[in-house]
């Protein structure tokens, strides 16, 4: 197994926009454990109980034991194991807790965006998971298709995994965990366009 870190109808011409580096390590985390999650069939909290009955603490010892019993990549029981011990020990926080935390104080007003953007992707198929993690909530289908970010007081950033980029200056090319980023405003720009391009994210993800 891999480590676990990483076209449609929808045909857009290749932009020219400057290569930009995004990376969330919180949300990288997160798809790094629900593709494990996706590729044994087992989640964190399954694990958990298995790690619990042995009853190994050490780091190291779950590490090994993860990849001896499950074959997995040393890169892939190590983030597992880091999730077993958190869960263990209490878990993280919630996610409604983590969200309220991401749209606090001066952010409070992009809320809305976050809320629009949601509904947008839930609507695209029963498939859709929503994962809120500590600095960014990700949008997932068989992998990853987008991430909605709280990047400022000013603007919400929507990073796209999309084949091309869509014609016009609101989406621009990026690096890291998507390939492309938009920036919102306020709820009036959860538009038809950013429909589509969550659209053609999401058939790219199945």
């Amino acid at each position: 197994m891999q480590d676990a870190v990483g076209g449609g109808a929808r045909q857009w011409s290749e932009g020219i926009d400057e290569e930009v580096t995004i990376t969330d390590p919180e949300a990288q985390k997160a798809t790094q454990l629900a593709n494990i999650e996706a590729a044994t069939g087992r989640t964190v909290a399954q694990f958990a109980q298995e790690i619990q009955a042995t009853g190994l603490a050490k780091h190291g010892q779950i590490l090994a034991h993860l990849k001896e019993a499950h074959g997995l990549t040393h890169g892939n029981a190590n983030a597992l194991a880091h999730a077993i011990r958190e869960h263990l020990e209490g878990g993280p926080a919630s996610g409604d807790a983590l969200l309220e935390a991401q749209y606090a104080g001066g952010k409070a007003h992009l809320r809305a965006v976050h809320d629009a953007l949601v509904a947008q992707a839930t609507a695209l198929g029963e498939d859709v998971t929503v994962v809120t993690q500590k600095t960014a909530v990700s949008l997932r289908r068989a992998k990853q298709f987008a991430v909605i970010k709280a990047a400022s007081a000013k603007r919400v950033e929507l990073g796209l995994n999309l084949e091309y980029t869509p014609p016009g200056d609101r989406v621009r090319k990026v690096g890291g965990m998507c390939s492309h980023a938009a920036d919102l405003g306020g709820v009036e720009d959860v538009d038809d366009a950013v429909a589509g391009w969550l659209a053609a994210a999401y058939d790219r993800a199945g």
